[in-house]
């Protein structure tokens, strides 16, 4: 199993020293390198691990470039070197990791769940064909496969019954600002579960690199005009990745669950 793992603000950096020691997980080697797409240059950082016997790979990709998760801002990552890049890496799966504002009264700040749909109304391209008319169905823009099995182990990890609402639609956002209580309101209107500036840009590039995908959502915060203690409450971006950091067990457990 070669396992892509994208982090952003929801996952800086990937430190297994304090990870496997009760897992049965045991990490052999790890190698920083760089790979030269024809988009950019990547840094990726390579774990070979032994997990229950068996050795497999992980290959972290840090989407900003920055070991804070505060360098590249969302509206200029370069998305399509970032894929190209997991993709050389001959990766079997990627698990992006996300955080969002939650607009779902059933998503509070602190739960970790999924995206099953995204909407993208930015109007801003993604894609590798600038050259020709290439058109690649996102019905299903998340693997099935995939999900079901983060959803179980989700629901295991946090205590949740099977009716707890786990899969959500993610409302693509230019950014850098955070949006109004009134676009909140209309993206809600519309369909939008939570709010976000990057992950479905790398859903639409791995659909067409036929690499199975799927986005582990932290929900970091309310989204503007909907804390339930403060609906004019101004939201700190230092104060958002705080709270996303906080809940990575979870997150842990998917990855390693993935690889198991």
């Amino acid at each position: 199993m070669r396992l892509g793992v994208i982090g952003g603000t929801g996952l800086v950096n990937m430190d297994l020293t304090t990870r496997l020691d009760d897992r049965h997980a045991s990490l052999i080697r790890q190698d920083d390198v760089r790979v030269e797409t024809p988009f950019g240059s990547v840094p990726l950082r390579t774990f070979s691990l032994e997990v229950n016997g068996r050795t497999c790979e992980l290959i972290f990709l840090q989407r900003h470039h920055n070991a804070s998760g505060h360098g590249c801002p969302p509206h200029k990552i370069n998305h399509r070197a970032n894929m190209m890049a997991i993709h050389e890496a001959n990766v079997d799966a990627v698990l992006s990791v996300c955080s969002v504002g939650a607009i779902a009264s059933t998503f509070p700040p602190g739960k970790v769940a999924l995206a099953e749909q995204y909407v993208d109304f930015t109007g801003v391209e993604a894609t590798f064909h600038d050259d020709e008319a290439v058109f690649t169905s996102v019905t299903v823009p998340f693997d099935k496969d995939m999900n079901a099995k983060l959803e179980a182990i989700l629901c295991a990890v946090q205590a949740y019954s099977e009716d707890e609402p786990m899969r959500y639609t993610y409302w693509l956002t230019q950014g850098p600002q955070f949006e109004t209580v009134a676009e909140v309101n209309a993206i809600e209107r519309l369909g939008g579960d939570m709010v976000g500036m990057t992950m479905p840009r790398e859903a639409k590039l791995a659909a067409e690199l036929d690499l199975p995908y799927a986005a582990v959502c932290i929900s970091s915060n309310w989204a503007a005009g909907r804390d339930p203690a403060d609906d004019a409450k101004a939201l700190d971006h230092q104060a958002v990745s705080a709270q996303a950091n906080d809940r990575l067990d979870p997150v842990w457990a998917c990855i390693l669950g993935m690889l198991e």
